[in-house]
């Protein structure tokens, strides 16, 4: 049976006519950010255990340990998944928007007539996951808008299909 790929319904629009983020980012990228947070916590933990082997190590470091370790551990592997469920993207007929956040959720949309740049970056856990980040940049005190966590190929196709809007965009004169 051959594999059926579905599509993601396409949100309606707001008021402002600005999409609704919708689109998830790649589920490689829940592996991206737990190996990240793993390369964080891994060592502070072993860190912590081996000061607390030390023949002089103060009694408090095994508690200390005991409390952060499933702290850890709990962060390394569960906000991965919190972040996936949360972050979304929409790249819509005149915007691209991204949805973010852990308690404070944030919601930026860029028209195409403020684009100034569009990037991709990889760094060496990207590219072994396969995955790239988009960013956006305007002339905004807000800062660029990034979309961490695409599929490589997809996010090369939409600084293609972005460039070419707004480049048509600019040619219209608006």
């Amino acid at each position: 049976m051959p594999h059926e790929t579905r599509q993601q319904p396409v949100p309606e629009p707001d008021a402002l006519g600005a999409p609704r983020p919708g689109r998830r980012l790649d589920r490689r990228a829940v592996y991206w950010w737990t190996t990240q947070n793993v390369l964080v916590v891994a060592p502070v933990l072993a860190a912590l255990a081996a000061l607390a082997l030390l023949p002089d190590a103060p009694s408090w470091l095994w508690p200390a340990f005991a409390v952060l370790c499933p702290l850890g551990v709990g962060y390394a592997l569960l906000t991965p998944w919190y972040r996936y469920r949360v972050h979304r993207w929409e790249a819509g007929d005149a915007a691209v928007c991204a949805a973010s956040g852990w308690f404070v959720r944030e919601w930026r949309v860029v028209p195409f007539t403020r684009i100034q740049t569009l990037d991709t970056k990889r760094g060496p856990l990207m590219q072994l996951f396969g995955l790239s980040a988009l960013t956006v940049t305007t002339a905004s005190a807000a800062g660029p808008v990034t979309i961490a966590g695409l599929d490589d190929t997809l996010a090369t196709e939409m600084v293609r299909d972005l460039t070419e809007r707004v480049r048509a965009l600019r040619e219209d004169g608006t």
